[in-house]
């Protein structure tokens, strides 16, 4: 039989962050995980130079990045430690960094400093890692005074006051992901927020798509929004990049878009956002005989220019000899390009989990559960998900560091 004071399941961001600074603040800590290896998804994240905070989060206003049933939660833990915070750990570690884009924060070399560091930081902790190592049961012993648990693993038993579930959530199963965090919440008869693939690239079926297969690889930048219809989700709206694919469109602007975008939901998209395109169009008529599409292509992409204007006959025309109703109608089309899409390229291509552990079970400053003491839970497993660009894995450090906080006795 194992004794520690707290074990932390899942060794990933929110996982390794929790343990080491908790093993630093004098916590007896064992950190196990099903896996070989550890933080599979910082590996992987920002093109593999880890997109780890950003700077634009404003702990005042947390529901501006980040939603969920209750976006308030996320106030206590990210207002506590923050994006700042966890730059300065990363500069006494000495690993390079650069602004890339919207606040965004990468590293200069690869993601393997920042899992050095975490590794570093529980081994400066004390904190004994078991990996991989499953665990096969986890019980309740004690009771509301003095919470005890049991954890069956595969090197034997473990008791401990403390548990942290930090498994994340059902993205990308190929390096791991699991139902376990939802299970054990289950277990214990907290609520599951349904979970659902979030970040993630939508598709269109049928014949509707079949005339922009042909854009795939076409990247430009675009206003996107949520029109409500059918919905009773937030609405939303943001200025990035889109990418057509074979199967439907991707970029940051969906990935952003599909947080919020509800099955059944139409989309809105103004494809050539903040150019006055109508009358641009015009003052082309005035002084061009090239075809429309030629003119257009000032505007957006020849190749979504020359795929547009295949929907009208009106179009395909010099500019000089389509009517001005026409060229208006163009326009309109540009700017409110409304469509439906089928579904998404789910969990296997989703960044994120949408959903979780229901916050209303959550203590916003510890992470610990009001029903089951001596329980907490921290990163994606909980019903808060962040906007693209570096805030989910600064909720995976505010939680985790909230949580050990609270481990600490603090």
């Amino acid at each position: 039989m194992h004794a520690f004071d707290a074990v932390v399941i899942g060794a990933g961001a929110a996982g390794l962050f929790c343990a080491g600074v908790a093993g630093r603040l004098g916590v007896k800590v064992l950190l196990l995980d099903h896996g070989e290896k550890v933080a599979e998804k910082i590996r992987i994240s920002g093109g593999g130079r880890c997109n780890f905070t950003n700077r634009d989060l404003d702990p005042r206003a947390p529901q501006r990045h980040f939603l969920g049933e209750n976006p308030h939660f996320c106030r206590s833990a990210l207002s506590r430690y923050t994006a700042a915070d966890f730059v300065a750990l990363v500069q006494r570690h000495g690993i390079p960094f650069h602004e890339k884009h919207k606040g965004q924060l990468f590293g200069d070399r690869s993601s393997e400093d920042f899992i050095r560091m975490l590794l570093d930081e529980c081994e400066a902790g004390g904190v004994q890692r078991w990996q991989p190592c499953r665990v096969s049961a986890l019980r309740a012993r004690g009771d509301g005074s003095a919470p005890l648990y049991e954890i069956e693993t595969d090197r034997g038993t473990v008791r401990t006051p403390r548990v942290v579930i930090a498994t994340g959530g059902l993205s990308i199963p190929k390096i791991g992901a699991s139902d376990f965090g939802y299970r054990m919440a289950q277990q214990f008869g907290l609520r599951v927020v349904p979970p659902r693939p979030a970040l993630v690239p939508l598709t269109f079926g049928g014949d509707d798509w079949a005339p922009y297969a042909q854009l795939a690889g076409l990247s430009l930048p675009v206003r996107i929004a949520t029109t409500g219809a059918g919905t009773k989700g937030p609405a939303a709206a943001f200025d990035e990049d889109l990418l057509f694919t074979h199967r439907g469109l991707s970029g940051p602007a969906v990935l952003q878009i599909s947080s919020y975008w509800q099955p059944g939901e139409a989309l809105r998209i103004d494809l050539a956002a903040g150019t006055g395109l109508a009358q641009a169009l015009r003052d082309a008529k005035a002084r061009s005989r090239k075809r429309l599409a030629n003119e257009l292509a000032a505007f957006v992409p020849a190749r979504l220019a020359d795929a547009w204007v295949q929907r009208a006959p009106a179009w395909q025309r010099p500019v000089n000899e389509v009517p001005d109703k026409a060229l208006d109608a163009l326009a309109q089309a540009l700017a409110r390009w409304e469509l439906l899409p089928s579904g998404t390229e789910g969990y296997r291509k989703a960044e994120v989990t949408a959903g979780g552990i229901d916050t209303r079970e959550l203590s916003s400053k510890t992470m610990e559960s009001s029903k089951q003491p001596g329980l907490h839970f921290i990163g994606e497993v909980v019903d808060v998900t962040g906007w693209l660009g570096g805030y989910n894995f600064q909720w995976a450090w505010s939680s985790g560091w909230a949580c050990a906080q609270a481990l600490a006795g603090l």
